[in-house]
């Protein structure tokens, strides 16, 4: 079993996979986010009343969603990876800006599965923070 931090400056796979997926995100493209899902990959939203089961039905809510995410800043604050064996679970602060100024701030939790193909999406958990989070 593995656990931990890596060292300071050497970051961890699966958050430079995130990283790269949240900057297609924040140009209105959620294809990142979907090729780096596993097939049965849960997911909870804010926005949606129960929890979305499947890359087939997250597909359709992405799709949904494609080209009307527009973030001009964005940051990724206190990353934090704790791999066990073949799992990776990555929990964050999230903040963008829009067009307008207006800030959003989240909180991210992406559990990752080691698969032979590289790491995938198991599960993730959005939510909303308080706008008083770290700088």
């Amino acid at each position: 079993m593995t656990t931990g931090f890596p060292p300071p400056g050497d970051e961890h796979a699966v958050l430079a996979l995130e990283r790269a997926a949240l900057a297609r995100w924040c140009r209105g493209d959620p294809s990142g986010f979907l090729e780096l899902s596993d097939d049965d990959v849960g997911y909870f939203d804010p926005f949606r009343p129960r929890r979305i089961d499947g890359i087939v039905e997250l597909t359709a809510y992405y799709e949904q969603l494609r080209g009307t995410i527009n973030a001009v800043a964005w940051e990724v604050l206190e990353p934090r990876v704790v791999e066990i064996d073949d799992v990776a679970i990555l929990t964050f602060c999230f903040r963008s800006w829009g067009a307008s100024g207006a800030m959003v701030v989240w909180n991210c939790t992406e559990v990752y599965r080691r698969r032979p193909a590289g790491w995938r999406i198991a599960q993730t958990h959005w939510s909303f923070a308080a706008a008083d989070t770290p700088s």
